[in-house]
């Protein structure tokens, strides 16, 4: 490394950069860090080396890899950022579940009021966190795009038929690659180097579309990803990649903010689309 990250953010593009060249251990202690930021500012080096299955060391290891002395100055740049962002995004689902008074309901309306809240939560989280330069860069290469093609599977498939749906609905040439009788690579191979990549990918990232955007990416197809960690796959091939974190309720995601940033660019798109029809 050049330089010790000065900021949760900094440390988070370092990561993200270097993931390919970790050890095994090291790349397992990567996503544990990215996906569970507050178990890392408020853990001792041993509760988190057991919940990340690792020994203490390689903690120790991982935070050397990137300038830091040792665990503590790491963790410091967590412990920073929670009190910045005091409450945190995860300490403000936990008041929104205890407001609720029974977090062991599973009656309808207590799911119901329960994955409205942390729903509520994460909406803010998604506006807070989405930038302005990358939706402006997303709706640039859709503009200019003389088709966009949409890949997404199992929960990600409600995305992508969305996308395509929209598009569609604002005259823009879209096509779902669904994969019908397994013929995902015959789809993809549809792609033309003046088109767009639309790929939301959810951890564990499917392979099939891990394989359709890679051989897009690669004929020169610019890509836009929209996936949950700074550790995705395909994160460093997007051109334009958006990390969204959806509410979750007793272990089920809900797919409230990604969806609302799909229409978001959508609509995006139809007012920069008209704004050009009129000034033409």
């Amino acid at each position: 490394m050049n330089s010790v990250p000065q900021t949760l953010a900094d440390l988070k593009s370092a990561i993200a950069e270097q993931h390919s060249a970790l050890s095994k251990r090291l790349r397992q202690v990567a996503q544990y860090v990215m996906d569970n930021p507050n178990a890392i500012a408020f853990g001792t080096v041993a509760v988190i080396a057991k919940d990340a299955s690792v020994h203490p060391s390689t903690l120790v290891r991982f935070a050397n890899a990137f300038g830091f002395s040792g665990f503590s100055e790491m963790q410091r740049l967590f412990q920073q950022k929670l009190i910045q962002e005091s409450p945190s995004y995860t300490e403000r689902i936990r008041i929104a579940r205890e407001e609720l008074g029974d977090e062991s309901g599973d009656t309808p309306l207590q799911l119901l009021t329960q994955f409205a809240g942390a729903s509520a939560v994460a909406l803010e989280q998604l506006r807070d966190s989405v930038s302005e330069q990358d939706l402006e860069r997303a709706v640039d290469i859709l503009a200019a795009a003389e088709a966009t093609h949409v890949v997404g599977v199992r929960r990600a498939f409600v995305v992508a038929t969305y996308f395509a749906y929209a598009l569609r609905h604002i005259d823009r040439r879209a096509y779902l690659i669904d994969g019908v009788g397994g013929m995902y690579a015959e789809q993809g191979g549809a792609i033309g180097s003046k088109d767009a990549i639309i790929a939301t990918s959810f951890h564990p990232y499917a392979p099939e579309t891990q394989d359709v955007a890679k051989a897009a990416v690669e004929r020169g197809v610019p890509l836009i990803l929209i996936t949950d960690s700074q550790l995705s796959p395909l994160a460093a091939l997007a051109s334009v990649c958006f990390v969204v974190r959806d509410a979750e309720v007793h272990g089920f995601r809900a797919l409230g903010s990604t969806l609302c940033l799909a229409q978001a660019l959508s609509i995006s798109l139809a007012y920069r689309v008209d704004k050009q029809r009129v000034a033409g």
